[in-house]
Parts: structure tokens; sequence; C-alpha cells
């Protein structure tokens, strides 16, 4: 598995292992893919993860991020609900946190996750999750990556490297 030292990004596929090390906040989602298997679907997320967030020097007022195309998917996927809560005419949806919770009912191997954005709000049940990186990390002056440099939107489960 292939890193990037300058970002600080330590492999380009991560999974729910390494969930507390990870941190979703203010990534945006480019597309939403409900795939379908022969057992429970797929879902997968076209995003742009800040993998390390740069505090201005001065005299820039601004932070920089250290910004990647990434594909993450979380599989069998069960009791999905939630909303989108768009509002004027460039909809976002950007991530605030991402939860992972015990769930209440004994099913310990089915945990219950909250993708809680700015504008909607994500719930359903999933086995687990991979995140592929598909391009190294490059710092950016907005956490967001035009299109043309992040390949549009894409569902690739292959890491860089």
């Amino acid at each position: 598995m292939d890193s990037h030292q300058e970002s600080g990004l330590a492999k380009s596929v991560w999974s729910d292992a390494d969930f507390e090390e990870m941190g979703w906040h203010d990534a945006t989602i480019h597309g939403l893919h409900l795939q379908q298997t022969d057992i429970l679907p797929r879902l997968l997320l076209d995003l742009d993860y800040i993998v390390r967030w740069v505090h201005p020097v001065r005299p820039a007022k601004s932070f920089s991020f250290w910004t990647a195309p990434a594909t993450l998917v979380f599989e069998e996927v069960g009791e999905l609900e939630g909303n989108l809560g768009f509002k004027g005419t460039h909809p976002e949806l950007e991530i605030a946190d991402v939860h992972r919770l015990a769930p209440d009912d004994g099913m310990q191997d089915w945990p219950q996750w909250h993708i809680e954005g700015h504008s909607f709000d994500l719930r359903f049940r999933a086995s687990g999750f991979r995140q592929y990186f598909r391009q190294a990390p490059r710092l950016t002056p907005g956490p967001v990556l035009p299109a043309a440099e992040r390949g549009g939107c894409c569902f690739t489960e292959v890491g860089f490297g």
C-alpha cells in the first residue's frame, strides 16, 4: 500500500479498522451509488477527503488543505434511511461527521452508521467499509477539488500507487 509522506497519508486503502484515525469533517460528496448485489447492497460515495488541514502562515489568513479524491464503500448495507435538505442553486453534500454506533439489538457484527451532513443525514447498517484514495493528496487552497483534477465523478475501488 502506498503512502504520501508530505500530506501524512499512511496508506492508500483504509478500512473500518482505521475508523478512530479517520475524520470526514467538511469532506464533499460528489456522487452516491447504491449497488445491488446477490445479498445486500453496497453504498458507494465519491468524495474529496481532507487528509490534513494546514494552518495559515502569515500573511495568509485561510487554511489550505491536503485533499484527495476517494471512494468510500460500505458493505452489506441495510435499513438505509435519510433526508436531503438542499437550499440554494448549488447544493453540496458536505459531511459534518461519520459516527459508528453500537447496535442496541445484539447484532454486533452489523453496526449502525450515521453520516451527518450539513444539509443531509444518512443512517444505515453495514458490516464495514473500505476507503480507496484514488490519487495522491495535493495541497489546495480549498477543500474541494475541481472536477477536471479529480477525474469527475468516479467509484473506482483502487488506491493510488
